[in-house]
């Protein structure tokens, strides 16, 4: 099928995905608050000609030693994930999307973040680009499949999951529910390339423990909150030094820094006067493919140790809240080649990538042992600040370049 006629068709849809892209913008679905939006996004895709399953969550995902708990007490009980299915005719390979439908909390300054707002063919409000224009375009390309009639012989697949911002719980269960397929693609906003290289990450706590007293009494008293100033200095030179070993990766090395430290939270005290006796430092740590979450939490425990001298030792406490490994697939696999391809014949500006952020990847290629790559239109450069927003012809974009992925990768029955 000729690139024009696809075209045409994506442009035809586009209103209907606009109007839906804004319908599900109007939910608050922050994380462990998607269960409205996951009722209507059942409904809207049971409306298409794919087979729809809810995918039932349980509160034993807690116990997963890949869960992560940024947020506590979330309950799963009667929450679910959404499995999508497009059969094909027999004879092709399969292809699974993962679209998340979970969103950050509005940034200060945002104005009625729950109220799309579209100007000049670009709308705005927070789930935009991050993730609900995803969820768009995946709507999109179903419909688009729809509307040309085309008949695919390999199946695709849908993950609409929920709890990704907070470190991916809903693919997490969808990944010990076992999936299988040839390929996958993780829908995240992509600024025009193909993500075949995606960063690890760690999100950690330290607790400080030191001994509370009167600002009179120097000499006598630990603050517990020149010691989190301490760790931060001790981690702050073990990022550098972590980075400056981590050279080597040719998707990642033009980026002056693509695994930064981040320090995005301290809690200490309750009076000017008084030195703490405990406080809290939370933040996030990213890592290149030369090192597992696991040698991140080993050495960042080991450097504490060995650096903090007699003003740590023994006096913190250490967790992890989240743990993303890197995602890696060769830029010449076929998936990366498809997609390339595809965006050739469509006319459309796209280069192969690394991710200098994380996401839900690693659980599909790391896991399943699914090839994967990150790819969508949007920008990161947007999410999760007061200005989201995501342009309808990016999303047209991207739904042609999908279609024609699908019609090569999977194969289309004559």
């Amino acid at each position: 099928m000729d690139t024009s006629t696809i075209r045409n068709a994506v442009t035809a849809l586009l209103p209907q995905a606009q109007d839906f892209l804004c319908d599900i913008m109007r939910f608050p679905s922050t994380p462990g608050q998607e269960h409205d939006l996951m009722l209507f996004l059942d409904d809207a895709f049971k409306a298409l000609p794919v087979d729809v399953e809810r995918v039932p969550m349980a509160d034993a995902l807690r116990d997963d030693p890949d869960y992560s708990t940024p947020v506590p007490d979330i309950a799963y009980d009667g929450r679910f994930n959404l499995r999508v299915l497009r059969p094909g005719t027999g004879g092709g390979k399969s292809i699974l999307f993962n679209a998340h439908t979970d969103v950050v909390p509005p940034s200060e300054g945002m104005p009625s973040p729950w109220e799309p707002r579209i100007d000049d063919g670009t709308v705005f409000g927070r789930g935009a680009c991050d993730d609900k224009g995803q969820v768009a375009t995946f709507y999109l390309l179903l419909k688009t499949l729809e509307r040309l009639g085309i008949e695919l012989k390999g199946d695709v697949i849908g993950h609409l999951v929920t709890e990704e911002e907070n470190g991916g719980n809903g693919s997490l269960a969808m990944t010990r529910n076992g999936e299988a397929a040839d390929a996958c693609i993780v829908l995240e906003p992509s600024t025009g390339g193909i993500l075949t290289s995606i960063r690890g990450a760690v999100w950690f706590r330290l607790v400080f423990t030191g001994k509370a007293g009167h600002s009179g009494q120097a000499g006598k008293t630990r603050s517990a909150l020149l010691m989190a100033r301490d760790a931060i200095g001790i981690l702050e030179q073990y990022h550098d030094d972590l980075l400056a070993s981590s050279r080597g990766f040719d998707l990642f090395d033009p980026y002056p820094n693509p695994m930064p430290i981040t320090f995005g939270r301290m809690q200490a005290g309750n009076w000017p006067a008084a030195a703490p006796s405990l406080a809290t430092l939370e933040g996030v740590l990213g890592f290149l493919p030369n090192r597992t979450k696991e040698d991140i939490c080993a050495e960042m425990k080991q450097i504490l140790d060995a650096k903090g001298g007699d003003t740590l030792a023994g006096q913190f406490d250490l967790s992890f809240m989240y743990r993303h490994d890197c995602s890696v697939v060769s830029p010449t696999h076929p998936l990366p080649v498809a997609l390339l391809g595809a965006a050739e014949s469509s006319g459309v500006e796209v280069r192969i990538d690394a991710m200098t952020a994380s996401c839900d990847a690693w659980f599909y290629n790391n896991i399943l042992d699914i090839p994967t790559v990150v790819y969508g239109p949007g920008t990161l450069g947007v999410a999760h600040s007061k200005d989201e927003n995501i342009r309808m012809a990016d999303i047209a974009d991207a739904v042609t370049v999908l279609t024609n992925t699908l019609i090569d990768h999977c194969g289309a029955s004559s």
